[in-house]
């Protein structure tokens, strides 16, 4: 039998007005209520020019024999608040050498560094250059306000993204022991930009560099790894390059560290390769292949299942089985290694650097025209570092030391077979 009291009570409850329904805040009302936050704002900047005036003039129609300055009238100036530029009255005033002295208040509300980070955290929000005048709280817009059209954004941003850009590639390295690196190329327009992640013993992630050029050729890669040792990069121990399946990046990379460098080929690019030049009734077959070859527990055993089915697809589709050919050894690296299973997932695919990307297409998707490369750079940096503040730990970064022990006996086996 239903029972009708709690029905009641719950539609009782269900029907009761809300605190926010009771108390409508109109826009209007909270409009009022930011502008007049803002004319209080302006009272207190008033309040001390006056204050400072006073200690550099001494109190009006008063003698002042400590006096520093003379008053000197007033005049029309600007000072940063809400993310624009504010007009006001400044007062004057005229040191004892008769040369017009600053306010001191006056010049620290003049200063643009808190105008131009409030551009740079909107427009990595995603609001473009040509709204972020309507993204300011609409109270402000009751006080005159410059320095928010597009050309003073954007102009704005590109000082700021300009520094962080000669910040970033001359900063030195030789502090950052990186066990993985991580390469891979986006292209913005006409470029394509190469960038590098590291992952150090403890599995931290580091933004090493990015280099700018027409495609992903081998010149750009190697321009990009020299600036890298240029700047202290330490390259003495093993490390192990995981990279998509460009063969450029592979011959920049044996071009600088020699035919014996540690690289790791992404298996998923791999697939996609292989996937995309199979008749579509056996994808889903080949890829399941691949994938069991993919976590094999022994590098002869994966070796086995990819020649077979290389074996399969020479008459059914020769590209894809060229293609699976191709680069073989390199993409089962982290299974000759013998690595635990949670490390060859972090290592077998460019997924670290690709997330990277990720965050960067998310930063620049407002951008509507590429002018040239210099801007191509400045957007990708800022891109890549603000998607660096969001980092964490690659999977398996506490057994980080099994990967490094792999890697010094392999190039210790290495050696010893060159010594032979």
């Amino acid at each position: 039998m239903k029972d009708y009291n709690k029905e009641g009570t719950r539609n009782q409850e269900a029907n009761k007005p809300t605190m926010s329904a009771t108390y409508p805040v109109s826009i209007e009302v909270r409009a009022e209520l930011l502008a007049l936050g803002i004319q209080a704002g302006l009272q207190v900047m008033a309040q001390q020019f006056q204050e400072d005036v006073r200690q550099l003039c001494g109190d009006r129609h008063e003698r002042h024999d400590g006096r520093r300055a003379f008053r000197w009238g007033a005049c029309s100036g600007e000072v940063v608040l809400g993310g624009r530029k504010i007009g006001v009255v400044r007062p004057r005033v005229r040191g004892l050498d008769g040369r017009e002295a600053v306010v001191p208040s006056y010049r620290h509300y003049q200063d643009e560094t808190l105008l131009t980070q409030r551009v740079m955290e909107q427009i990595l929000a995603g609001v473009s250059g040509r709204k972020y005048a309507r993204s300011l709280e609409s109270g402000e817009s009751g006080s005159p306000g410059q320095g928010v059209s597009k050309s003073a954004v954007s102009r704005r941003f590109g000082v700021r993204a300009g520094r962080l850009l000669e910040a970033w590639l001359t900063r030195p390295l030789g502090d950052v022991k990186v066990l993985v690196m991580y390469i891979d190329g986006i292209e913005f327009a006409e470029h394509t930009v190469v960038a590098a992640l590291g992952a150090d013993v403890k599995g931290v992630k580091h933004p090493l560099g990015i280099w700018d050029g027409s495609s992903e050729n081998a010149e750009v890669c190697k321009n990009m790894l020299d600036n890298l040792l240029d700047r202290g990069l330490p390259v003495d121990g093993p490390i192990l390059f995981v990279i998509d399946g460009s063969k450029a990046l592979y011959k920049a990379l044996v071009d600088r560290f020699g035919a014996e460098v540690v690289i790791q080929r992404c298996q998923y690019h791999k697939r996609k390769n292989v996937r995309a030049q199979v008749p579509k009734r056996i994808q889903w077959d080949v890829d399941r292949t691949l994938r069991q070859a993919y976590q094999s527990a022994t590098g002869d055993q994966a070796r086995r299942i990819l020649r077979q089915l290389i074996g399969r697809l020479e008459t059914i589709a020769p590209g894809a089985a060229a293609s699976l050919r191709e680069g073989l050894d390199e993409t089962l690296t982290v299974i000759d290694l013998g690595l635990p299973k949670l490390l060859r997932q972090s290592f077998s695919t460019t997924n670290a650097i690709e997330s990277a990307f990720s965050g960067v297409r998310g930063v620049t998707r407002q951008v509507k025209r590429w002018r040239n490369g210099r801007m191509v750079v400045r957007w990708m940096a800022v891109g890549f570092l603000e998607a660096a503040k969001h980092f964490h730990k690659v999977g398996g970064y506490n057994i980080m030391s099994v990967l490094a022990e792999a890697l010094t006996k392999r190039k210790s086996g290495l050696d010893k077979h060159q010594v032979a």
